[in-house]
């Protein structure tokens, strides 16, 4: 299996609460005439969003229970001010911040904000994760 991560899908609640959502942060759909599903160009890979009961059907998963939901997207931001630009432009967008923007025992600076789902989001400048100009990190060796 090589490594990389080509897709991850949300599986949510409503999908026209979550595309508006995300369209409010100024992210362009992809595939607008997918039925049932939301297709977002995210640099090298694609957020999908995916209906929460329909995701689980397709996983053979149950669909209820709620809470942490064990992952976390990330963010990183350009520069330490944008980390701050960043959970503005999502709290304007509706989400709920839930650790605002504070330094980090690594020499980071970071906040998270949840999605109208509750996904969580990590919102992180990493001085030693330098941002190629198409939105790429390359992780240190």
């Amino acid at each position: 299996m090589e490594q990389r991560v080509s897709l991850i899908t949300l599986g949510v609640a409503s999908l026209q609460r979550s595309r508006e959502f995300y369209e409010r942060l100024g992210w362009r759909r992809s595939m607008a005439k997918a039925e049932g599903i939301v297709f977002f160009q995210v640099g090298g890979m694609a957020l999908a969003l995916f209906l929460r009961q329909e995701l689980a059907k397709d996983a053979n998963v149950p669909s209820e229970g709620p809470g942490f939901r064990g992952m976390a997207l990330g963010y990183n931001a350009r520069t330490r001010g944008e980390v701050d630009l960043v959970l503005a432009e999502a709290r304007s967008a509706g989400a709920k911040i839930l650790k605002p923007a504070q330094d980090a025992f690594w020499g980071g600076y970071l906040g998270y904000f949840a999605d109208p789902d509750g996904f969580l989001w990590e919102v992180a400048w990493n001085p030693a994760f330098p941002i190629a100009e198409d939105g790429s990190i390359r992780l240190p060796e």
